[in-house]
């Protein structure tokens, strides 16, 4: 049986609910986990207030095989994540020295300021993720990978875990163009033929471009038997619908 690793996918600030920022780390995130073998199967976004960081962080890495945070481990005052993760793991957190030393790579001493070693306020017992890119580094305790905000950072830092992570079986992808078809048409036999491959998830996907309307179904799973059996049913389904086909 295909090992099963899951994650879930914590977002944090105000800027996020508020519109202000928009996010584009749970694109990325989603499909570089699941090109490694890792299901996301949960993604939240909460403010920068610590009650609510504390309880999803502890929600989260409770359910999951691993927890992804983004977001507010800056220098400035609403930077929280990091004293919430400790708090929620009970322990506790101060200056690092090691993430004192990368931060020197950047800055001169006169420029390390209070605002600034904030970013080096790392939990007790937790490992840096190394920050090629602005040096603050971002760390992981327990399960709990902390990451910043900023989508290229992010990006670096998410290379450097990725050796880390035990990994699953690959998610089998297969798309198949309802051409000429509406999802009215299709939409009851679709549901037949998930009821029938229970091993794999189904979606139907309406788009619009400058060429026009069209669906694509997507069959997902990680067997490939059981998607290319669903696949199959499918092509079957879409040809009689079309009068390729005898209807049986």
């Amino acid at each position: 049986m295909a090992i099963s690793v899951t994650a879930a996918l914590l977002v944090i600030g105000d800027e996020i609910l508020t519109g202000r920022t928009k996010d584009k780390n749970i694109g990325y995130i989603a499909e570089y986990l699941t090109g490694v073998g890792i299901d996301l199967r949960e993604v939240r976004v909460v403010p920068d207030v610590e009650e609510e960081i504390v309880a999803a962080v502890n929600a989260l890495r409770s359910r999951y095989t691993y927890l992804f945070t983004t977001g507010g481990i800056g220098p400035t005052h609403d930077d929280i994540t990091a004293d919430c993760v400790a708090k929620a793991f009970g322990v506790g957190i101060d200056v690092d020295p090691r993430a004192v030393a990368v931060l020197r790579e950047r800055y001169q001493p006169h420029e390390l300021n209070e605002a600034r070693l904030r970013m080096a306020r790392i939990p007790d017992g937790a490992d840096l993720i190394e920050n090629p890119i602005s040096k603050a580094p971002g760390f992981r305790i327990g399960n709990v990978f902390v990451m910043a905000g900023v989508p290229s950072i992010m990006q670096a830092m998410l290379d450097n875990v990725a050796p880390t992570l035990q990994t699953g079986a690959r998610m089998i992808v297969e798309t198949i163009e309802a051409e000429g078809l509406a999802e009215g048409n299709y939409a009851e036999g679709l549901g037949r033929i998930a009821l029938s491959h229970p091993d794999v998830s189904i979606g139907s996907y309406p788009s619009f471009s400058a060429a026009g309307f069209r669906n694509q179904i997507v069959v997902r799973g990680k067997a490939p038997d059981a998607v290319a059996g669903a696949a199959a049913a499918i092509r079957d389904l879409l040809g009689r619908l079309k009068g390729d086909r005898a209807p049986l």
